[in-house]
């Protein structure tokens, strides 16, 4: 009997090309959706480190930028040794048969419809963070994914390094108590961050589609600062939120298994760089977890990140009232714990913490000529490896829609200057009891 016409599952594709797509010995064509810096500088290496071990090619890249394309199969083809495809736009690249899969590293308020069309073509991919800015976006991608049961990684990398595999295993061991609050700080002093100063010049409308660029988002006359410096412009970008707390945010749903916070409230502005950006470059969020229906139980986690000053650089630290686990340090310590002399002073038991390293559990192994980050390696090894065995990867969809509700709720709530909070029926983030809309 012929297993041409059999579908496997939710896929849509016959079993021969499950099978071409998963066999131990065959080879996973890739396409690029994007040709960024972020791809160029740590994906690209990071695919490179495994690709070969794990069969996986790269044959195509699809950039709406006449001189990206050029630029990409210049640097792939000297990197992987053959002719490298190019796509003026997804459309074409999703006719050509033999792709399989795809990294898409498009602009922020992409991501989530260039997911959508890796599902509706069938392809798995890896999809760079932050997974959607919007909640229209967010859904049309999950329910594209999952009607489709493609195979997506979002590019939460945290979650392939094991100092954080051994900080989530010992908070759910219960030794370390009852989160009591978390800090987290991104902040540097850069006044050229997200800007692309040589670049911006050399972007002609002519040699790009402005319109398929702007893809759902509200017609504007074209603008190179929105297509390149496109993380300083709502709603091209969340910016900070987007970039930079969907990072960190997702560490506290996968410790806690809270897949969004119960509220938000938050503050910020453009305090020095006034360089025409619209978003933010200083912000503080004070993000409320715990179960909905028990408001007496829960945590803080109070998120700020700047600009302009480098102080505090980037911070994760996890306190109960026993002490802390900070992954900066990768050490779990008493610090701020329950002495005795004040657990005696209430009639109570001191708490402190033992002292716990999670340094032997941070080591990756990995080419020191790699020339990316170990999270992003191993990230792309574990897409890779589920790509052929079919198992969700570390960071799936759906840890990709949850810190995206997380962002969206901050993002709303420094838009709105409301309180906001998340409708679980909905499937909205709720600002001053509207729902928001950029």
């Amino acid at each position: 009997m012929s297993t041409a016409g059999i579908l496997i599952g939710g896929l849509g594709m016959s079993a021969s090309s499950y099978a071409r797509i998963i066999g131990s010995n065959d080879r996973v064509n890739v396409a690029v959706v994007g040709y960024s810096d972020r791809f160029r500088g740590a994906l690209l290496p990071a695919f490179l480190h495994n690709c070969k071990a794990q069969n996986f090619d790269i044959i195509g890249v699809s950039d709406l930028w006449k001189l990206r394309r050029e630029q990409a199969k210049a640097n792939l083809e000297e990197k992987f040794g053959h002719a490298i495809r190019t796509y003026v736009n997804n459309e074409r690249m999703y006719r050509d048969k033999d792709i399989d899969a795809v990294i898409i590293s498009t602009a922020d308020f992409q991501h989530a419809l260039h997911a959508a069309e890796a599902a509706e073509n069938k392809k798995d991919a890896y999809v760079e963070k932050p997974f959607a800015e919007t909640m229209a976006d967010a859904r049309t991608a999950r329910a594209a994914i999952e009607k489709a049961g493609t195979i997506v990684q979002i590019g939460s990398q945290r979650r392939s390094a094991p100092n954080y595999h051994a900080a989530n295993d010992y908070l759910r061991s219960g030794k370390f108590g009852d989160i009591v609050m978390v800090e987290m700080t991104w902040n540097v002093n850069q006044p050229a961050r997200w800007r692309r100063f040589k670049t911006v010049p050399l972007l002609k409308e002519e040699d790009t589609d402005w319109k398929r660029y702007l893809m759902n988002r509200p017609y504007q006359p074209f603008d190179p600062r929105k297509y390149l410096e496109f993380r300083l412009f709502w709603p091209f970008s969340s910016g900070i939120p987007g970039q930079w707390m969907a990072h960190q945010i997702d560490t506290v749903h996968w410790f806690t298994g809270y897949n969004y916070p119960r509220s938000v409230a938050a503050n910020g502005g453009i305090y020095l760089w006034k360089d025409g950006r619209t978003n933010y470059d200083t912000m503080t969020a004070v993000l409320d977890y715990g179960p909905a229906d028990n408001p007496d139980k829960g945590f803080q986690v109070i998120y700020s990140s700047r600009f302009t000053n480098s102080a505090g650089g980037t911070k994760e630290i996890y306190y109960s009232n026993g002490g802390e686990l900070n992954l900066d340090t990768n050490m779990v310590t008493p610090n701020g714990g329950l002495t005795a002399r004040n657990a005696a002073d209430a009639d109570m038991k001191e708490n402190m913490l033992e002292s716990f390293s999670l340094s032997d559990a941070a080591k990756i192994s990995t080419d020191a000529n790699t020339g990316g980050d170990p999270m992003t390696t191993a990230h792309m090894l574990n897409w890779m490896e589920c790509v052929r065995s079919r198992k969700q990867p570390n960071a799936n969809y759906m840890a990709g829609y949850n810190h995206s509700i997380a962002c969206i709720m901050v993002t709303a709530a420094l838009r709105t200057h409301e309180y906001t909070v998340f409708d679980p029926a909905t499937q909205e983030v709720m600002a001053g009891g509207k729902v928001f809309q950029y």
